[in-house]
């Protein structure tokens, strides 16, 4: 197989786990107290600002809980249409943010500051970026 050449990748997406702080299933756990969430979405909130400030922000958001997801897969010449989320799992990406970073170390800098914000795992991952594009 042959090696593919590593491109420069300067487009990162950095994914919030819901499943620790928010609960992945609302029967599972107590809420959390309202002051914790707002906690939470102040310093969420907070690392926006500095991602924005620093010009390494592209786009971010935050979503409802998966029992709102709706899956759309076409299968056999058809599209169906079902109560998502897929695939089953106990954690499920709460929300994400898009950001430019010189490299990954400074796209896990980035991670280091909304994991704490968010007070859950978050995931980085590159984009495959197109060369030349």
């Amino acid at each position: 197989m042959a090696r593919m050449t590593a491109l420069p990748v300067s487009t990162y997406a950095c994914s919030s786990v819901a499943g620790a702080f928010i609960r992945p299933d609302p029967s599972s756990a107590p809420a959390p107290a309202p002051e914790a969430m707002q906690k939470m979405f102040r310093d969420v909130d907070a690392v926006n600002r500095e991602i924005r400030e620093a010009g390494a922000w592209v786009f971010a958001g935050g979503l409802l809980p998966h029992t709102n997801a709706t899956v759309v897969n076409a299968k056999s010449g058809e599209v169906l249409m079902t109560d998502g989320p897929f695939p089953e799992g106990k954690e499920h990406i709460g929300g994400f943010w898009v950001i430019q970073a010189k490299d990954l170390d400074e796209a896990l800098a980035w991670a280091s500051k909304a994991t704490v914000a968010c007070q859950g795992p978050v995931e980085v991952r590159p984009f495959d970026d197109e060369p030349g594009a």
